[in-house]
């Protein structure tokens, strides 16, 4: 079977056991702040688990594209070296929520192992958990199933530990004892036969052994170490990683030899010329280039563009790690595109974000490729100083601060130089480097990771999230916002928070975190900001807190910031809650706008263009989108020209909830960093003509003409690759130009012209100047010519002398001037100078043929200009100096002749 087909296979058995099959999620998971990257099947549905959310089925499959590059989940270093481990991955995974349970887990997964899929029932091998503390009950219930599987041998289950067979979430929550499936390889996978202590076993230390699945039971709440409660609805949770059931089922040593990986690592084989001796023996390389490619490919897909911090450091990252790879094997001009193509045709058919982003791919790819080639080397030339000077003194540590000045200053990330530093057996302060680059994106304005939240932390709210929920204080689901909520609405205090303490009741001027049953406000996501507004009493004269914002700690839960101006609010008051309409109609203005600017810039620059960050804010419109050069002024009048035609056009808006596969497929734009379930909410403008078609949770005007206005205000660079605009819409765009017109009235009024005549009379005038400033030049230089003329030149031995002042002269008619006399006179040194601004300026020039006699023009101006405050230098033949004090011109230019003699004489 090719991988393609285990793959449907999966999903098709499930499929036709009642699961609803969904699509995966991004590998940007929008909503949950605790994770960079999504790193297992479960994420997308961590809030049914945690009791915080719900799904319209109880039966669910999939195929997750995961990442696990940072934190504690990290594979990147043994990503090329071994078999098995990958940066990007997929995890094949199905679900129970309160449905099925161990019974039909265990069956399924044993009839589609050996029935579908054929693997021999006697190499099979099944563990079940057994506590070592005997704190928890044995799992004797998934013991017995497994015993009842036709053709499963008995003495094939074994039973381990909570290491190996319980699962936790958190150090609180739901948890239970899991059941893993392993199959023995034979001997001839075992690496570790030369050892005579070694035994191959499960869960031992060589590769005969090969986990392929895992079976999760949730069936308890751990409220504390010691603590057990069972849950009221008992869950399944699985996941298969799918690269390695690839290399079982296709019968190859190592993950790479599959279908997955081959056609990758042919690409690289014919791009490198290699034969397939050669390319055994830079095995590492191949596999780094397939591996980075096929994630790098995924991650743009999803909106992730090379970049400085986070989750586009990680894309840089391992574009980079790649490129460097790709070098060592001789691969010296950029080359992922076409690894990348490779991917897309494999992968494609699946996951449709890769053809759809194709163009965007490979265009990102081949840029980041470019810009690391311009620095590579010198930054390995800076690193190859930095690992000599440290074996010179015998240190075997690169610091933290040398690593991140080699990422910051020479654009080689961390990994690239942990790689040099152990080819030379030199390890670097990965902590030391994560404690500077934290440091440089807080002095940058980056802030925390994940911010602070009235010195609470994620976790808090996390628990207060499940505790409000469990009371029944919140509706199942969480608290909820609609676009379409009126500005207006009753709802109940239910819990006030301040400073990590749940409190009863607040006071005038404290300030304090609220959850409302119910809430208007928008909360910040998506690039636009939070609404504002008041909350007040529902009893008339109460009391009235004053929201500067809202934030969202947890998916589903959000908690409303503010100032109590007046009474005092209690834990459970009825409340009115309203929502600033005024500015909220200017944050709809500027996100309406921002969908035509994205659709506009592709118009313009192509289809390359991606959305990369956002700001919606009410007074102005901030928009990073993916691009390598600046725009030029056309380009950005076509950009402006484009939006405001959309506007003029008014444009209807329609918006509309359907199933994200299907909006994907149907040509609807996924934004980076947005946060999208199985149900998303498209916004598309327009209707006969189809102007722009995207996935959006926020706030947007009905119709394109009410945004009014739109006028960029400025365009430039974020980071490489990266461009931002910025713009006005509506009141504030008016603003501008209203202020604009004022100014320009003004300029007419002093011109003597109507605003329309203005440029025309400007142009008259600047002409009129510009004669001015000739003819005055002109003039200014005859009257210097007329006391250069007169100056009186010294004979001196063998040369000629000349000093003097001239009038109102700059240093080009000093120096005309000078050369003048110097080509007058064969054998001569001059001097001349004037004051400009009342500041010296001083010229020295000496003919060539008395260089060899010891004299400098930069040696004598220097003179000269010290008797006036002053200094300068310049070439032997002439120089140019200046000063301070003008009256002691005339004692200084006195100097000359006694500096030619002593030269002479010298001479």
């Amino acid at each position: 079977m090719s991988s393609a087909e285990i793959r449907q296979s999966y999903l098709d058995f499930f499929a036709a056991r009642g699961h609803t099959i969904v699509p995966s999620m991004s590998l940007v998971p929008g909503g949950d702040q605790t994770l960079l990257f999504t790193n297992s099947g479960m994420v997308q549905f961590k809030d049914v688990f945690l009791g915080t959310g719900k799904r319209a089925y109880t039966r669910v499959a999939d195929a997750q594209k995961c990442m696990r590059v940072a934190g504690k989940h990290n594979d990147l270093d043994d990503v090329g070296r071994d078999d098995t481990h990958h940066t990007f991955f997929e995890m094949l995974g199905n679900w129970s929520f309160g449905d099925y349970y161990k019974q039909e887990a265990i069956a399924w997964a044993w009839e589609l192992m050996t029935d579908v899929w054929g693997l021999p029932k006697d190499k099979l091998w099944a563990t079940c958990f057994e506590d070592e503390l005997g704190e928890i009950p044995r799992d004797d219930e998934a013991a017995s199933i497994w015993r009842d599987q036709p053709g499963f041998d008995p003495e094939q289950l074994l039973f381990f530990g909570r290491d190996e067979n319980f699962w936790e979430m958190a150090d609180t929550g739901p948890c239970g004892p899991d059941s893993e499936i392993f199959i023995d390889r034979g001997i001839e996978y075992c690496s570790m036969q030369d050892e005579s202590d070694h035994e191959c076993r499960v869960n031992g230390d060589c590769q005969r052994f090969l986990e392929l699945w895992n079976l999760v039971f949730i069936q308890y709440n751990r409220k504390s170490p010691t603590e057990l409660t069972s849950l009221p609805s008992k869950h399944v949770d699985t996941g298969m990683g799918f690269e390695r059931i690839v290399s079982v089922l296709q019968d190859v040593p190592s993950n790479y030899l599959t279908d997955l990986f081959t056609p990758m690592l042919d690409e690289v084989q014919t791009l490198t010329g290699h034969s397939d001796k050669e390319r055994e023996e830079q095995l590492t390389p191949y596999r780094v280039i397939a591996d980075h490619a096929r994630a790098a490919a995924f991650l743009i897909a999803d909106g992730v563009v090379p970049g400085n911090m986070g989750r586009n450091y990680v894309c840089r990252m391992i574009i980079r790690r790649a490129s460097r790879f790709g070098s060592m094997i001789g691969l010296d001009q950029p080359f992922l595109a076409k690894i990348a193509e490779t991917v897309i045709q494999e992968y494609g058919n699946f996951y449709q974000e890769l053809n759809q982003n194709r163009n965007a791919i490979l265009r990102t790819l081949t840029e980041e490729e470019q810009r690391f080639h311009q620095t590579i080397d010198n930054g390995l030339s800076h690193l190859a100083g930095i690992l000599k000077t440290l074996k010179e003194s015998g240190s075997a540590v690169i610091s933290g601060s040398d690593a991140f000045d080699l990422y910051a200053t020479y654009g080689l990330p961390f990994e690239i130089t942990r790689d040099i530093a152990r080819e030379d057996e030199i390890s670097v302060d990965e902590q030391g480097f994560q404690a500077a680059m934290e440091s440089h994106r807080i002095a940058s304005g980056s802030g925390e990771a994940l911010g602070t939240l009235l010195e609470d932390d994620v976790e808090f709210y996390q628990a207060l999230f499940e505790q409000l929920i469990k009371a029944g204080s919140l509706p199942q689901d969480g608290v909820g916002y609609d676009p379409y909520t009126p500005a207006e609405i009753a709802t109940t205090v239910v819990a006030i928070i301040r400073s990590g303490e749940v409190l009863q009741e607040l006071s005038p001027g404290d300030a304090a975190a609220l959850v409302l049953a119910e809430t208007p406000f928008y909360v910040e996501a998506g690039g636009q900001v939070s609404d504002t507004g008041s909350i007040r009493s529902d009893k008339g004269e109460g009391w009235t807190i004053r929201v500067e914002g809202t934030l969202n700690p947890v998916e589903g839960f959000i908690v409303h910031l503010g100032v109590v101006e007046a009474g005092n609010p209690q834990s459970g008051d009825d409340a009115v809650a309203a929502f600033d309409s005024v500015r909220r109609l200017d944050i709809m203005r500027n996100h309406t706008a921002t969908h035509l600017l994205h659709a506009a810039l592709r118009a313009v620059l192509g289809d390359h263009v991606r959305q990369a960050g956002s700001l919606v804010a009410p007074d102005r419109l901030r928009f990073d989108f993916t691009h390598s050069g600046a725009m030029t002024a056309s380009e950005l009048k076509q950009v402006e020209d484009w939006v405001n035609d959309a506007v003029l056009s008014n444009h209807p808006l329609s918006i509309e909830y359907m199933q994200r596969e299907k909006a994907i497929s149907g040509g609807a734009m996924a934004l980076f960093g947005e946060t999208y379930g199985e149900e998303v909410r498209t916004v598309q403008i327009g209707e006969d003509k189809l102007v722009s078609y995207e996935l959006c949770g926020g706030t947007h005007v009905h119709e394109t003409s009410l945004i009014g206005p739109f006028i960029i205000t400025q365009e430039g660079s974020v980071a490489a690759g990266i461009r931002r605009i910025e713009a006005l819409t509506g009141r504030e765009a008016y603003r501008l130009i209203r202020a604009r017109m004022e100014a320009l009235e003004g300029v007419s009024r002093k011109l003597g012209s109507t605003p329309e005549g203005a440029s025309e009379r400007l142009e008259h005038l600047l002409d009129e100047l510009r004669s001015l400033r000739r003819s005055d030049m002109s003039n200014r230089k005859q009257a210097a010519f007329e006391v250069f003329q007169e100056l009186e030149t010294l004979d001196y031995q063998d040369l000629k002398i000349l000093t003097g002042q001239l009038p109102d002269s700059d240093a080009d008619t000093l120096r005309e001037f000078a050369d003048r006399f110097r080509s007058e006179h064969d054998k001569s040194v001059v001097v001349l100078a004037s004051v400009v601004d009342d500041k010296p300026i001083i010229i020295a020039a000496i003919t060539d043929n008395l260089l060899s006699r010891g004299m400098h023009a930069g040696e004598l101006v220097k003179v000269v200009a010290a008797h006036v405050g002053g200094g300068g230098g310049g070439k032997p033949s002439m120089a140019q100096a200046g000063g301070k004090d003008t009256e002691k011109l005339g004692e200084a230019l006195g100097l000359v002749q006694g500096w030619v003699a002593d030269h002479l004489l010298a001479t």
